[in-house]
């Protein structure tokens, strides 16, 4: 990121500036007099811009008119009546949410008869309201009807829908959400936020009149309808009516914490509501990435926090418990003995830990005195799940202490091969353009991600782009849930995405499509790269790669002109492009999609790999790689190396020139020996590294493992030393989201037991082998002041990254949220890069030609089946946090594999029962399911289940540029149970 050089102003697409952007209907306050309209209100002289109602001038010059079914962000329905106002000259009272303001025009919101029609409205809704019972503290309803002073029992009479609701009793059948429909005013509101905002259509308004009601679906209850849990309903909802499970709306949380959401890339902004100690609720918050938005992990999944399996005392391995991975799946339901797992370990002091740690790491250091760089018989796994400033201390650790890259996390199995083909194309791996410029897109591809349960909220801005006329093509082996927003599905065979998209780069060049003066300017190497294309030994017309992709030539065609001539379009993709032992080809013939067709550097195009974790790009931003040093500087550059030796107090010539070894790679060589001792913070590799048999055997063959972490994960249950560390909450510091937006996360509740902030830890570990660190962090995670520990960690950081020269800590803490580059402290943030130039040498982007290559593993007749690994909308990665949730856990129980209908009735099994998926890795048992959005000759598996562990089975076949393993497909056969013996 440091060779961004160019500068934007804020403008098209500046979705990040600020993370407390105005309504759209307000942005137009500063707009000319002749563009404005002016009357009175109550009595004041008043200015509206246009396309502003009533209410919203009413609240922008702060004068209070009661409302209930309208709510910023909305649209206004104006059907509860409790803001009507006079305007004189009218024989009706007007709806001031829906009604907009004239030239001239006199309205009271405060007349006598504007006020009895308001309260008359409460007083009626109040009648309909439950007696006795506090659904909402903060009732809406309640709030209005005190601040206008109306009589709550002037109407004794119930509706019908109430009095039948009351009859059938609260909706209990979801985990998540309480349903009450007798405290339901028909305002609207949950349907509006579930259609409207979240796209997800699962609320609606039945029959008429006395008798109209919301309902779920056909009528189905809550936890038996297409409901994901989301929660917008919840959040909409004035009354309680629906509600939070827990019971927490019926109580004053006292304290209220803005933080951000520790799971997905997308990067929401949330509010903690904190009681007794304890995260009781969260809200969406008005961040740039989500505007108030949630999803179901965000909302409901918090309470993993609070699980009692947390980590509360430093623990050491007993001598007489050696390492047995077999202990991972030794109990009940194929899940791990928990108490075999403790049992392994006794308890220890800090001190005792600390020293413990890091005197077997100075001992394997110190027995190899010869060996540098990567030869360094030393590694470490950082976090994608931590802070900036945890990433940038645990990677200035391993530099400092051991002179070795041996550094790395995840995301080089997930978008390492992404990353690889940007910088090799445009000199950057950073995503050009917010997710949020969907909404300014004319046509949107989304290629091998299923952002509906991955990035549920940027899926939401999808849908939202969609119904306002976007056209979105949606490519994928699996047909998911955004099909049914898709102009164009294109179900392609797993394995073949160069086949299909070379055939559309072959349609747009052979058909003119380009765009020559883009190329011209902006590209190099376009006639070498032509060349291959057209007159090279493959034919890569539509119809010789429709055999190969299976997708329809005059599909292919459409889609690919549809792409080339639209105004603008975004190509979003996923680790269905990224996983894959040709991932890097893929990402290649993405970038030459949008380089051909000029379809980059504005608003509504680019390219953008949706980042999985939580701080993905932030942990990669800080050098948490083993070939870059903060701000991707490659560490063979000698310039760059001298800077990090300068500022980490190292003597000139300490950091070695070659980069280290990748995950798989150390995997590789711990079972070798090549490396004897590892420290890993908040990574899971014994779950998630492809072929986790053979992952977890080399974690148990070395010599000193050191693991920080919150749980005692399948990793943990591994390790010689065992460092207690902090959740999300519980810690402050700064995170950087998949748009390159960076936003501060803060402490919400304290660390259980002894559990320390991650980055004490990491500085504690620093001085006992050998470093002169000198920040005094925090142990308790604070930090959200100026001059904080913390701050001056990201001080130093952001002095090695040009990329975010102009954020200040002091600037965050004030902001909130700003994207980089920010390359001065009044450069606004620059969402939209490659505007005029690439960050190359020659200010120019690469074409880089690439061929057909099968995926590493084939189909056979043994296995003649392909696996898809994947993620699910309630369960994150390894499962250490999400299967701790009460909620999500409870929603999404079981480990399962998905297929076919017709592939199920071909093997003789029925949905539900019991199968056995084999690779020639290794076997998983797990609940079958149902899928007729499967091929026929491909299975589904989510790989959160430790009991089912998908990369048991999965291949570490590597792609070649950017060591990403193949954990996208591999061969496997699925079977009945065998029964058990007796």
């Amino acid at each position: 990121m440091s060779a961004f050089v160019q500068t934007q102003p804020a403008a098209a697409g500046n979705h990040a500036a600020s993370a407390n952007a105005a309504h759209p209907a307000q942005v137009g306050q500063a707009a000319t007099d002749a563009a404005t309209i002016d009357f009175e209100l109550d009595g004041r002289a008043v200015r509206a811009s246009p396309g502003e109602t009533i209410w919203q001038v009413a609240r922008r010059v702060s004068i209070e008119i009661p409302h209930l079914c309208h709510r910023e962000g909305l649209a206004p329905a104006g059907n509860c009546r409790a803001c009507v106002v006079e305007v004189a000259g009218e024989r009706v009272l007007a709806a001031s949410c829906c009604r907009a303001p004239q030239a001239g025009m006199t309205v009271r919101s405060d007349s006598e008869r504007a006020r009895r029609a308001q309260r008359s409205v409460l007083e009626l809704l109040n009648a309909d309201a439950p007696v006795g019972k506090t659904l909402k503290h903060d009732s809406e309803l309640a709030h209005w009807t005190a601040a206008l002073d109306a009589d709550p029992q002037r109407f004794a009479v119930r509706g019908a829908m109430q009095l039948d609701a009351a009859a059938q009793g609260a909706d209990r059948s979801h985990p998540a959400i309480a349903v009450n429909l007798d405290a339901c005013i028909q305002c609207t509101r949950c349907l509006r936020a579930c259609r409207d905002l979240q796209g997800n259509d699962v609320i609606g308004l039945s029959f008429r009149g006395g008798q109209a009601r919301i309902t779920f679906d056909l009528g189905d209850s809550l936890g038996t309808s297409s409901c994901v849990a989301c929660g917008e309903c919840v959040q909409a909802c004035p009354t309680g009516a629906l509600a939070p499970a827990n019971g927490a709306y019926a109580q004053v949380a006292p304290t209220r914490v803005e933080s951000v959401c520790p799971f997905c890339g997308v990067g929401c902004q949330l509010t903690y509501q904190v009681s007794n100690g304890r995260i009781v609720q969260v809200d969406g918050g008005p961040g740039p990435a989500n505007e108030g938005r949630l999803c179901v992990k965000g909302r409901f999944g918090f309470d993993y926090a609070h699980s009692p399996e947390r980590l509360t005392v430093p623990l050491i391995r007993r001598a007489d418990a050696p390492k047995d991975p077999s202990l991972l799946t030794r109990g009940p339901g194929g899940r791990a003995d928990a108490a075999a797992l403790r049992a392994q370990f006794r308890a220890a002091s800090w001190d005792e830990a600390l020293d413990f740690a890091a005197a077997g790491l100075r001992r394997v250091r110190d027995a190899n005195p010869h060996l540098r760089g990567r030869e360094v018989p030393i590694a470490g796994f950082g976090s994608a799940k931590g802070t900036n400033e945890e990433a940038y201390l645990f990677q200035k650790l391993i530099r400092s202490a051991f002179l070795t890259h041996n550094v790395d996390h995840c995301t080089r199995l997930c978008h390492a091969s992404s990353v690889a083909a940007l910088f090799e194309s445009l000199g950057s791996g950073a995503v050009s353009n917010p997710l949020r410029d969907v909404e300014q897109a004319e046509l949107i591809f989304v290629i091998g991600a299923n952002p509906a349960q991955n990035h549920p909220v940027g899926a939401s801005w999808i849908k939202n782009a969609v119904e306002r006329g976007a056209r979105l093509v949606l490519a994928d082996p699996r047909r998911t849930e955004l099909a049914r927003q898709s102009w164009r599905m294109l179900q392609f065979q797993p394995g073949s995405d160069v086949a299909l998209l070379k055939a559309m780069l072959q349609v747009i060049v052979a058909e003119g499509l380009t765009n020559p003066d883009f190329i011209a300017a902006r590209t190099q190497d376009y006639e070498a790269w032509r060349s291959e294309l057209i007159d090279g030994p493959v034919d890569y017309s539509p119809e010789a790669m429709a055999p190969i992709c299976g997708i329809a030539p005059d599909a292919i065609r459409e889609v690919a002109r549809a792409y080339a001539t639209s105004r603008a379009s975004m190509i979003l993709w996923g680790m269905g492009v990224a996983q894959h032992s040709h991932g890097t080809d893929n990402a290649r013939c993405l970038i030459a999609l949008a380089l051909l067709t000029g379809q980059i550097g504005r608003p509504g195009t680019g390219l953008h790999p949706l980042r999985g974790q939580n701080n993905v790009q932030g942990a990669s931003d800080a050098g948490l790689i083993p070939m870059f040093l903060p701000d991707y500087h490659r560490v063979t550059d000698p310039v760059h190396r001298a800077a990090a030796e300068a500022a980490w107090g190292l003597p000139a010539g300490s950091l070695p020139e070659q980069p280290g070894w990748t995950v798989v790679e150390i995997i590789d060589a711990t079972l070798d020996g090549r490396i004897q001792a590892m420290l890993i913070q908040g990574e899971n590799p014994a779950m998630s590294d492809p072929d986790s048999a053979h992952a977890r055997a080399g974690l148990a063959n070395l010599q000193h493992l050191v693991v920080q972490d919150i749980f005692l994960t399948e990793t943990a249950a591994l390790a010689d030393v065992i460092l207690p560390a902090s959740a999300w909450p519980e810690k402050t510091g700064s995170v950087t989201n998949t748009d390159r937006t960076v936003q501060l996360g803060r402490k919400a509740v304290a660390c259980p037991g002894q559990a320390r902030a991650d980055a004490w830890i990491t500085e504690q570990l620093a001085r006992r082998l050998g470093l002169d660190w000198d920040y005094d962090i925090a142990p308790d995670g604070s930090g959200a002041e100026p001059g904080s520990a913390i701050g001056r960690v990201f001080e130093e950081m952001r002095s090695l990254m040009p990329s975010i020269a102009g954020l200040s800590w002091a600037r965050l803490l004030a902001q909130g949220a700003v994207t980089h580059p920010v390359l001065t402290a009044d450069d606004p943030g620059q969402p939209i890069v490659f505007v005029d130039r690439f960050p190359t040498p020659s200010g120019k982007a690469r074409l880089v030609p690439v061929g057909l290559l099968p995926p590493a593993e084939q189909p056979d007749a043994d296995y003649p089946l392909v696996l898809i690994t994947g993620r699910q909308l309630e369960h994150w990665h390894t499962g250490a946090m999400t299967r701790r949730s009460q909620v999500l856990d409870a929603l999404e129980p079981l480990a399962s594999v998905s297929l076919h209908p017709e592939a199920i009735a071909r093997l003789g099994l029925r949905p539900g029962g019991l199968a056995r998926v084999c690779s020639r890795r290794g076997a998983v048992e797990l609940a079958l399911r149902a899928d007729a959005g499967l091929p026929l000759g491909s299975c589904f598996i989510p790989f959160a289940y430790v009991e089912a562990a998908a990369n048991l089975l999965t291949n570490p076949a590597l792609d070649p540029w950017a060591k990403i393993a193949e954990v996208k497909y591999c061969a496997v056969r699925v079977e009945p149970v065998p029964p058990r013996s007796a």
